[in-house]
């Protein structure tokens, strides 16, 4: 969550631990920003206090939205009709006005992890845990590489954007690490063959010439 607010931040943390929900606050958005970047997949959603320090929360929504597939639910005061609608349009995923009883924020979160959970399970056939970086393609587990496994989860979390090399060569940790065929296009046939993707009619990845690569989205 980011929340100014420390004494709002510290009663939702001690409620969603009730509901077996872990909160982790960041009062200041660069921070929140900066921990997301270092391990979006860490997260299972985002709570977003619109009315912030020296940062705009539609712009911070807008902005995790578009490099990350990470639920947001806009939690604010604000409660303008044009900031809600703005917020949804602009990728969050549900919007909760201020005051507002915590339990209908607890019934938010597991109705979108809910639908997180049946997402990443079945679309296409795959299976994806994030804690024992796994893949499963039709029940069968991929032999994936550390560097395999990050490119597809990135390219898969953002299912119908288009995601550019340089993008992919900064957010892949374990890049350096590879081989010596280290580039994304490499990547990108050793993954397609894994998955038994033909690269001339792909059904899953798609290559947009003079930019990167994109999950084809249902």
């Amino acid at each position: 969550m980011i929340e100014d607010d420390k004494e709002i931040a510290e009663l939702l943390k001690e409620y969603l631990h009730k509901f077996n929900i872990d909160l982790i606050n960041f009062e200041n958005a660069k921070e929140g920003l900066e921990a997301i970047d270092k391990g979006a997949n860490n997260f299972d959603l985002l709570i977003l206090d619109l009315t912030l320090p020296n940062a705009d929360g539609l712009e911070i929504c807008k902005s995790v939205s578009q490099k990350y597939h990470l639920p947001i639910i806009i939690s604010s005061a604000r409660g303008d009709y044009s900031d809600i609608v703005t917020g949804l349009e602009i990728g969050a995923d549900d919007y909760v006005a201020k005051p507002y009883n915590p339990r209908e924020l607890v019934a938010r979160i597991r109705s979108i992890t809910r639908r997180k959970v049946k997402a990443n399970n079945h679309d296409y056939g795959f299976e994806i845990d994030e804690s024992k970086m796994l893949v499963k393609k039709d029940g069968k587990a991929l032999d994936l590489t550390s560097a395999e496994y990050e490119l597809f989860l990135i390219l898969y979390k953002n299912k119908g954007n288009v995601i550019t090399r340089d993008y992919i060569l900064e957010n892949i940790k374990t890049m350096n690490y590879e081989s010596i065929d280290r580039t994304v296009d490499v990547l990108i046939g050793r993954i397609r063959k894994k998955i038994g993707d033909d690269p001339r009619n792909p059904k899953y990845i798609k290559s947009i010439r003079g930019y990167g690569y994109k999950f084809y989205e249902i």
